[in-house]
C-alpha cells in the first residue's frame, strides 16, 4: 500500500510544474478502474486516459539516451554483448517502437568466442547535428566508437573506432553551435566511474584533437550528457552507483569550467532506488522531461519518465516532496503535452517469422553467424542451424530479446523433424544464469528436456512431431515455470521452478537457441514466438 499512498500524496502538494498536475478525481478513477480495454493498457506505461505509470517502459533499457528531432523522439541504450544496439522512436515520449539497429557485430575475436559477457556497448549517446544522427559508445576493452546515419532507422555507417584502448566509458559528443564556431567536443568518464573529461574533436566527430581536460571529479561520476541553455554549459551526470545513486547537474559559463553543482533527483521518500543516468529532453512546446533508469533486479534497469521544472537556471526533476530542493521520482503523471492523438504501442515482442528479416527486437548473443539461421530455408519458419558448442553460453546462434513487465507467457512452436544427434534446441531465459525448455536428440530419439544449469534437470522421451514449448514468468514472485504441449491447447508443466537474476549488467532475456555438442549438424524450425505480458501493447 505504501506505493499507492505515495503517488496520491504527492499530487496534493501545492507545486507548479512544467507538466501539469492531474486532478485528484481523475487519478482516483485510474486507481479504481484498471481493467484493460480495447486500448490494451497494462500495469505500467500509457494508461489510455492521458496519464502514464512508471516505469514508463518496464524493460531493460539501461543507460538510456533520448533526443527530439522536430516532433519525433529517439532513444538508444546499452546492450553489452548483445548485437546490435536498438534505435526506438516515439511520437509522445511514452509509447515506443523499435525502428532500427545501429550495428550487427563488433569485429574483435572475443565477440566471436563468447568472451565479452558484461562488456560490449556501454552507455551510448545519441545526437543530431548537420542533418545527421550520431551514435557514440565505448566498450570497456576496445575503445570509443561512433556511427552516423541520415535516417535513425538506418542504414547506419560502419562503426569507426575513434580511439583504441581500454577503460573509457559513457561518451557524449557536443557541437558548440551557440557560440558560432561550431567546435566539436567529446565528454566521457573512465571505467570505475570518473572523472569527467572533455576533449576537443574534429568537426566530423571521427578524431579527438587533444588528451582532454578533467572538469569534474565526484562520487562514481559517469554517464556524461552535455548541452547548452541560456548561456550556460550543462553536464548532466549520475553519481553514487547503479543501485543507490542520484542525478547531478553541473553548469558553467565556459565549457572547461569551473562548474557549479546541484543534485536534482534522488530516491527520497519513494521506493525508486537509484533514479539516475539518462536524458533531459524538451518538447516543441517548452515542457522538459527526464528519462532515467531504475535498477530492478532480474528485470534489469527499467525506464522511468519524470517531469522537469526549471528554477533559477537548475532543473528540478520529479517532485520535491520533502521540500529539500531535490526532486523525487513520480509514480503516475500526466503525459507530455505533445500535439496529436497517439495510439498505445510498445516495442515489438512476438514474431511470426513470416517476413524477409528477423524482427528488430531480436539480438544475437555476441557476434552472429549468418550461416546459423535462415527465414527462407523453410518459408514462414525461423530455422536455426545447429553449430557445435560445448555449452549453452557458447551457443553461436542464440537470439534473445528483453523481458517486458514482471509477468508474462512465452510460447513457441518447434518442429524437430530435421534435428540431428547431439543437437538441442528450444526456448531460453538467460542472464548470468539460464533456464532451458527444449528438445534434445540422442541416438536417433527425441527427448523433451528442462535444464537450469545447476540443480534442475528433467527429460522424457517424446514422439516425433511438432512440440509446443512455454515459459510462464512471474519475476517478482520468483515463480517461473516451463511447460509443453503436443497440440498447443493442453499444457503440462515440466521441470522445476527456475530463478531469474540480474547478471552481466543485464536483466533476464528470453529467446530461442539451437546448438550441437558433437558437430555442426541439425536444424530446429520455429513457426512462431508469442509473448503476452502485463503492460501496454
Amino acid at each position: 500500500m505504501r506505493r499507492s499512498f505515495h503517488w496520491l500524496f504527492f499530487l496534493l502538494i501545492p507545486i507548479f510544474s512544467s507538466a501539469q498536475v492531474v486532478p485528484i478525481r481523475k487519478i482516483v478513477a485510474v486507481a479504481a478502474d484498471r481493467t484493460p480495454g480495447p486500448s490494451k493498457t497494462g500495469t505500467w506505461g500509457d494508461q489510455g486516459n492521458g496519464t502514464y505509470i512508471n516505469p514508463v517502459l518496464y524493460a531493460d533499457y539501461s543507460d538510456p539516451d533520448v533526443i527530439r528531432v522536430d516532433e519525433k523522439y529517439y532513444m538508444v541504450c546499452s546492450e553489452f554483448a548483445n548485437m546490435g544496439m536498438p534505435v526506438l522512436e516515439s511520437d509522445d515520449m511514452v509509447n515506443w517502437r523499435i525502428i532500427g539497429q545501429v550495428f550487427s557485430r563488433l569485429n574483435f575475436p572475443e565477440y566471436d568466442h563468447f568472451q565479452r559477457y558484461g562488456r560490449g556497448s556501454w552507455a551510448p549517446a545519441l545526437r543530431y547535428h548537420n542533418h545527421r544522427f550520431y551514435i557514440y559508445f565505448c566498450t570497456p576493452d576496445e575503445g570509443l566508437f561512433m556511427s552516423t546515419a541520415a535516417d535513425p532507422a538506418g542504414p547506419w555507417a560502419p562503426l569507426i573506432q575513434v580511439r583504441a584502448g581500454p577503460k573509457w566509458e559513457d561518451p557524449c559528443p557536443f557541437w558548440d553551435e551557440h557560440d558560432g564556431d561550431g567546435q566539436a567536443y567529446l565528454g566521457h568518464s573512465r571505467t570505475g566511474a570518473g572523472p569527467i573529461i572533455i576533449h576537443k574533436m574534429s568537426p566530423d566527430g571521427t578524431t579527438l584533437l587533444d588528451s582532454g581536460v578533467t572538469v569534474y571529479t565526484g562520487p562514481t561520476a559517469e554517464g556524461t550528457k552535455i548541452f547548452q541553455l541560456d548561456g550556460y554549459y550543462y553536464i548532466s551526470i549520475p553519481e553514487g552507483g547503479v543501485s543507490k545513486g542520484w542525478q547531478t547537474v553541473l553548469r558553467s559559463k565556459t565549457i572547461y569550467g569551473p562548474y557549479e553543482k546541484k543534485v536534482v533527483l534522488e530516491k527520497g521518500t519513494t521506493n525508486v532506488n537509484g533514479p539516475h543516468q539518462g536524458a533531459l529532453v524538451a518538447t516543441p512546446g517548452g515542457q522538459w522531461w527526464f528519462y532515467h533508469f531504475q535498477s530492478d533486479g532480474a528485470m534489469g534497469r527499467v525506464l522511468h519518465l519524470q517531469p522537469v521544472l526549471w528554477q533559477d537556471g537548475w532543473p528540478l526533476i520529479g517532485v520535491d516532496i520533502d521540500h529539500n530542493g531535490i526532486g523525487e521520482p513520480v509514480y503516475v503523471w500526466k503525459k507530455p503535452d505533445v500535439p496529436g492523438e497517439h495510439p498505445i504501442t510498445a516495442p515489438q515482442t512476438s514474431d511470426e517469422f513470416s517476413g524477409p528479416a528477423l524482427g528488430l527486437q531480436w539480438e544475437s548473443n555476441h557476434n552472429p553467424v549468418p550461416s546459423g539461421w535462415s527465414l527462407s530455408q523453410k518459408p514462414g519458419w525461423l530455422c536455426l542451424n545447429a553449430l557445435m558448442a560445448d555449452s549453452f553460453f557458447h551457443a553461436r546462434n542464440t537470439f534473445t530479446q528483453k523481458i517486458m513487465g514482471t509477468t508474462g507467457t512465452i510460447t513457441v512452436k518447434l518442429d524437430p523433424a530435421a534435428m540431428a544427434d547431439g543437437q538441442q534446441a528450444g526456448l531460453c531465459a538467460m542472464s548470468s544464469i539460464y533456464a532451458l525448455i527444449g528438445v534434445r536428440k540422442k541416438q536417433g530419439h527425441l527427448w523433451l528436456f528442462f535444464d537450469d544449469g545447476s540443480k534442475g534437470y528433467s527429460e522424457k522421451e517424446i514422439r516425433n512431431g511438432i512440440v509446443y514449448l512455454k515459459m510462464q514468468l512471474r519475476i517478482k514472485e520468483g515463480k517461473n515455470e516451463c511447460g509443453y504441449s503436443a497440440d498447443g491447447k493442453t499444457w503440462q508443466t515440466f521441470g522445476s521452478p527456475f530463478d531469474t537474476k540480474f547478471g552481466f549488467w543485464k536483466g533476464t532475456r528470453v529467446g530461442l537457441f539451437s546448438f550441437n555438442t558433437l558437430r555442426d549438424s541439425g536444424i530446429a524450425a520455429f513457426d512462431w514466438f508469442h509473448y503476452d505480458y502485463d503492460g501496454p501493447k
